[in-house]
């Protein structure tokens, strides 16, 4: 089982907090937006005598909310469709339990969300990377690279869009080409769809949802982590509109037992969260998107490609070792005795011997932070005994 690039430098960073220097965390997807005032009122009115099972697919009120939420961007499902899950990562492994035998395959372009490896190694699944390049901001390779990859053994397609950890936001014409790629080998296209809401410049979110033809083909792996800034809910949902899919996922749902009852309460009332806190949100993460890539940008030696979506970047940083760079910050670095911890991008290929010089920054500070913490890398970059020109 592989440890997390995210969190496995976290003992570093709590010495580091102990000698009293200050860590910017930009390690890890954690908002420091506020959660709905309308999901924290419903947990603070709850008024029940007994603390007690849900149904193993969730309860139907909760489904129906999010029923009316996927409807109106044109999913067009009913709550049978839904199965509600204790966060996107158990939709994650219940779609790849479901849908995948031991030892099949699933093909995921890279960089990817690190905790994929995770779950195939949960599922018995091997995972086929196809790397994507920096160079172009990360876009989806060409669909020929994908075709040599295919063998009897490959089951499904995995995209995160907008993606975990680049914050590339895919197209209408790459989504096209990947429901051909998957009609034509008959393959399931799983989409992490988590960070839906966080689509910038005017770009419009594509979900393989809206494909016309692609309907027993698609699942779709949610959670309100992001989108409510509800990471401690633990809250997600995996949604396909293939009969069979929803019937065996439903097993290993059974085998859990339940989601949590509270927090089906509070993201009930979630799904009423009005319009104006998504634009001010998305107007916020806007602003720090900004700030950071400048920044980036500005500092010699670094390249970091503007993303289309999340709250994500991926920079190439002049260095010789992204893990052994990371490390260093917390332990020997600092400036004004402050620090900065940032995941390596290793962990999020897996493909040997790449991305070890590529760092994963979540812009989940703000404005003022964000700035504190370039000055502190641009100043850590000048002095790194590893650097390289």
């Amino acid at each position: 089982m592989p440890a997390s690039p995210i969190r496995k430098l976290t003992p570093f960073a709590d010495k580091a907090k102990s000698e009293g220097k200050k860590v910017y965390h930009l390690n890890i997807g954690q908002p420091d937006i506020e959660t709905p005032e309308g999901m924290l009122n419903a947990i603070k009115n709850i008024d029940f005598n007994v603390w007690a099972y849900t149904p193993s697919e969730g309860t139907l009120a909760y489904r129906s909310k999010l029923t009316e939420y996927y409807n109106k961007l044109n999913y067009n499902i009913d709550p049978s469709q839904i199965l509600v899950t204790v966060g996107g990562s158990e939709a994650i492994t219940i779609a790849m339990q479901a849908c995948v035998n031991e030892g099949d395959e699933i093909i995921i372009p890279e960089p990817f969300y690190a905790n994929y490896n995770g779950f195939a190694c949960m599922s018995n699944v091997v995972v086929k990377p196809i790397l994507s390049h920096i160079e172009n901001g990360f876009a989806l390779p060409e669909i020929s690279e994908f075709e040599k990859l295919i063998t009897p053994k490959t089951k499904a397609i995995i995209i995160c869009n907008p993606n975990n950890p680049t914050g590339y936001l895919y197209s209408r014409k790459e989504l096209e080409a990947l429901k051909e790629l998957c009609l034509k080998y008959n393959l399931f296209l799983f989409s992490d769809e988590a960070y839906r809401e966080f689509c910038y410049d005017g770009k419009e979110f594509i979900s393989p949802m809206h494909l016309e033809g692609l309907e027993q083909h698609v699942i779709v792996m949610d959670t309100v982590s992001k989108r409510y800034s509800a990471c401690g809910a633990r809250l997600g949902c995996l949604i396909t509109k293939n009969k069979e899919v929803i019937a065996a996922g439903l097993k290993f749902a059974q085998a859990r037992l339940s989601p949590g009852m509270v927090e089906q309460i509070a993201a009930a009332a979630a799904v009423d969260t009005p319009d104006s806190y998504f634009e001010k949100v998305n107007k916020e993460y806007t602003m720090r998107r900004d700030t950071l890539v400048n920044r980036l940008n500005s500092i010699e030696g670094v390249f970091c490609p503007n993303p289309g979506g999340a709250f994500y970047v991926v920079a190439k940083f002049p260095i010789d070792n992204a893990d052994k760079f990371c490390q260093w910050m917390l332990e020997e670095f600092d400036y004004d005795n402050q620090t900065v911890m940032m995941a390596p991008a290793t962990g999020f290929y897996s493909t040997a011997g790449t991305g070890h010089n590529e760092v994963r920054l979540a812009y989940v500070l703000n404005k003022q932070d964000l700035e504190a913490a370039m000055t502190c890398l641009e100043k850590a970059l000048a002095v790194y005994p590893g650097r390289v020109d």
